[in-house]
């Protein structure tokens, strides 16, 4: 199994859409990129931590791959809003790919690069591709957030 870290602003949704692809073993959300110790939501959500929400992805590579997840990382966001998606504002929102080795990084940057000389947006990608830094497992009440509250699921 193979294992992608992606930040497309809110978990939640984030989350749900991986968890539909095929191949996608399982999802976790979590908070990377920061400087603080084990944050907690309440902690990020100062904007002070540095951390981005982001999904663990585990995946078969036999099944899916590391590039189809990239597309469809793209394809779920607006990777030219800075540190935003929707009313969603601050550093935990930010479009950010983090890469646990060079072929990830490599098929990121590829894929980015794509991505702007096709045109299909008409302002640059702010996406961040960085190493993939420490992981913090989210606390219990944000996994799986849409299938535990159908109501609020988009």
């Amino acid at each position: 199994m193979d294992e992608a870290i992606f930040g497309a602003g809110c978990f939640w949704g984030v989350e749900s859409k991986f968890g539909k692809v095929e191949g996608v073993i399982e999802t976790e959300v979590g908070y990377t990129g920061g400087v603080t110790k084990n944050p907690t939501y309440k902690d990020v959500c100062t904007n002070k931590t540095g951390h981005a929400e982001v999904v663990k992805v585990t995946f078969n590579s036999s099944i899916v791959s590391y590039e189809v997840l990239l597309e469809i990382f793209w394809d779920i966001h607006n990777p030219t809003t800075l540190n935003r998606q929707g009313w969603d504002i601050g550093t935990q929102y930010r479009s950010a790919v983090f890469y646990s080795n060079e072929e990830q990084r490599l098929s990121a940057i590829k894929l980015k690069e794509k991505l702007e000389r096709s045109g299909k947006y008409k302002k640059s990608i702010v996406t961040e591709i960085i190493p993939a830094a420490e992981y913090y497992k989210a606390e219990e009440y944000h996994q799986k957030y849409h299938e535990k509250n159908k109501k609020s699921a988009s």
